[in-house]
């Protein structure tokens, strides 16, 4: 039973999308798409307990998960880790097979590490169904397919001929590497990657991408600019050598987004650090689709729910 990459009826997890065909992810979106139109049944998940497990703060993504599994009629449960006996020294995996001791099936997780929901997901019943809302810099597949999503109803379902550029911290970003495995198993035509070279991974997650450290060249012509959170906690690292100087070489600012194409988009997982990397008049601006991508959230994970969870 495939637990990597698909949520597709009949697999037990989601923990990625390393693995995932363009069928699976393509059955998904047509799917999200559906619900994101208003298209459900709002029972579709009765009786069944979902629990928000969360070690790692979130707004959007825990809100739009418990969202999704209360429009499908699912019982929600919302676990804090701060005011849970994890701040006694239970374990995760403790954690998780109480929780499955009360019957509850379905466990959405954010952890810091790297691999932890895989790892949890190896100790869980048979009858449990894990989806990762995102684990260290490794993975958060449903940022991936909510982004594909908006992308798709922006540019059409061919992404054959579609040049994306995404720009900033790309080494430390579970998103980045969730949205570049989608992009390529739905045959993006280009990928840009720009950043520092210092905030650029130096493994095979490139692979395959026009990799630059100039702004203005990887905008150059693009359908779609993907901007990625300068996440300061590595500035003490010492990764960059400023803020200002960040927003100076990479931020995306109403000038240099002229570059693009006319009709290019504009994206960002959030949270923004408005005035690092862009600017208010882009993240506010026509082209962009912030606001989409939150709202689409709820419907692709809606579809993830169903998926694994229905039947």
């Amino acid at each position: 039973m495939n637990t990597t990459a698909h949520a597709t009826p009949g697999s037990r997890h989601l923990l990625s999308l390393a693995d995932a065909t363009r069928e699976s992810l393509e059955a998904l979106l047509i799917r999200a798409q559906a619900f994101a139109e208003g298209h459900y049944d709002s029972r579709a998940l009765a009786g069944i307990a979902v629990c928000t497990l969360f070690f790692e703060p979130s707004t959007r993504t825990r809100l739009s998960f418990q969202l999704a599994a209360q429009q499908l009629g699912a019982h929600v449960l919302n676990f804090d880790a701060s005011t849970s006996s994890t701040s006694k020294g239970e374990t995760a995996l403790d954690t998780l097979k109480n929780i499955e001791a009360m019957g509850v099936r379905g466990f959405v997780i954010r952890h810091s590490e790297d691999g932890a929901v895989a790892a949890l997901a190896q100790q869980a019943r048979p009858g449990s169904c894990l989806v990762n809302a995102g684990d260290g810099r490794s993975a958060h597949p449903t940022q991936g397919l909510l982004d594909m999503l908006t992308l798709r109803q922006a540019k059409g379902r061919d992404f054959s001929q579609l040049r994306v550029a995404m720009v900033g911290d790309v080494k430390h970003s579970r998103v980045a590497r969730s949205d570049l495995q989608a992009l390529r198993a739905l045959g993006a035509g280009e990928i840009r990657v720009c950043g520092p070279a210092s905030l650029l991974p130096d493994d095979g997650t490139l692979d395959g991408c026009i990799v630059t450290h100039d702004l203005d060249a990887a905008l150059e012509g693009v359908d779609a600019a993907m901007m990625l959170r300068l996440q300061r906690e590595r500035m003490e690292e010492g990764l960059v050598s400023s803020l200002d100087d960040y927003h100076r070489d990479y931020g995306l600012t109403a000038t240099r987004l002229k570059r693009a194409a006319a009709d290019a988009v504009v994206m960002h997982p959030g949270p923004m650090n408005r005035g690092v990397e862009i600017t208010d008049e882009v993240a506010d601006g026509p082209q962009s689709l912030i606001l989409t991508q939150v709202a689409n959230g709820v419907a692709v994970r809606m579809a993830v729910l169903e998926a694994l969870l229905k039947g």
